[in-house]
């Protein structure tokens, strides 16, 4: 139900990510419709979760703090459109809070200071602020409006504007997301902190299309941002998020995979995370930063060299198709290392 307040409606294809197992959620859910707090809401192939007057009473009166600015007056999550994109919308920003959720990211209101504290200040982090809560920060916040981003991501190792492609190609806003990056720069929210950007989507299929090099992937792969991951929004990019927001966590996966290996050349022809023992540049591509993936592809054919790529295996087939045949291919086997995740 708190889930469902924050973005108006949820997508019921999201209920199997919660916590819990199927036949608990299953119960979960058809025990709130029966007590009538929740009702399905069904239109153009798009079924949701939508809370009834009853349960928007119930958590206002349990909770006005926390629930008043999302089921009061005219917010978005109170007053509910039709139209299928509107609701595609929202269907988007719950994808993205379930997965902040599951990686234990603070993404509640409640559980992280407010946004506009934040400007001029050294952040908490990690936390998730939905471009929602950026907006509240005054007039300025109009300058995100068309923006495609549902938020930003605040870690340690800096701010990363996030975006849900979902099943479907982003149709993206070039000048409306450097503006977006703009105002966070402008604003100081942890000053002289890379920005860089997230991409999630419903499968690693997607990242070829999502690397086309048409004017809609422009904004993706032109250097505006000096990294953009692309995460799948499941269990396998829940282990990549943590990894984003736990620097020290990638230092020694990193130090593992460099094991027999020479150390990296700076500044070198090729971007290089380590040198095998032909001379040859070796990437770390576990994150999938696929512009760093371009630039590593891109330079090795313009130099006639040959390079390796490490990656987790679910994402090597989709990484085979955007290399050319100068790279060759080397895969983790990720449920060993999910097993060797301090949270798993």
């Amino acid at each position: 139900m708190t889930l469902t307040a924050l973005c108006g409606e949820y997508p019921i294809s999201q209920i199997s990510r919660l916590p819990g197992g199927p036949a608990y959620l299953e119960s979960m859910v058809t025990s709130l419709r029966q007590s009538g707090l929740l009702h399905t809401f069904s239109k153009d192939g798009l079924r949701g979760l939508r809370l009834t007057s009853p349960a928007k009473r119930l958590l206002l009166a349990d909770a006005p703090q926390w629930f008043s600015d999302y089921l009061t007056g005219s917010s978005e999550p109170n007053k509910l459109k039709s139209e299928l994109s509107r609701r595609l919308r929202l269907h988007r920003m719950a994808e993205i809070l379930t997965i902040m959720h599951n990686a234990d990211i603070p993404a509640f209101p409640w559980e992280k200071a407010p946004f506009s504290a934040m400007v001029g200040q050294n952040a908490e982090s990690p936390a998730y602020y939905t471009s929602r809560e950026i907006k509240e920060i005054g007039p300025q916040g109009t300058k995100i409006r068309s923006s495609r981003a549902t938020g930003i991501l605040l870690t340690d190792g800096g701010i990363f504007l996030t975006y849900n492609t979902a099943k479907a190609q982003m149709k993206w806003e070039y000048k409306a997301e450097l503006r977006f990056k703009a105002l966070l720069q402008t604003e100081g929210v942890m000053p002289d902190t890379e920005i860089s950007g997230i991409v999630f989507g419903s499968a690693m299929e997607q990242l070829p299309i999502l690397m086309q090099t048409d004017a809609r992937s422009y904004f993706l792969l032109d250097g505006s941002f000096p990294h953009f991951y692309y995460l799948t929004n499941d269990r396998y990019g829940e282990a990549i998020l943590r990894l984003l927001c736990d620097a020290q966590h990638c230092r020694t996966l990193d130090a593992i995979l460099a094991d027999g290996l020479y150390e990296r050349i700076p500044n070198w022809l090729v971007e290089n995370d380590a040198i095998d023992s032909a001379g040859n540049p070796v990437l770390f591509a576990y994150t999938c930063d696929f512009p760093r993936v371009r630039r590593f592809d891109t330079a090795l054919e313009l130099h006639g060299m040959t390079g390796t790529l490490i990656c987790f295996d679910y994402q090597e087939d989709a990484l085979r198709e955007i290399c050319g045949h100068r790279v060759t291919l080397q895969s983790i086997d990720f449920q060993q290392f999910e097993r060797s995740l301090p949270y798993s």
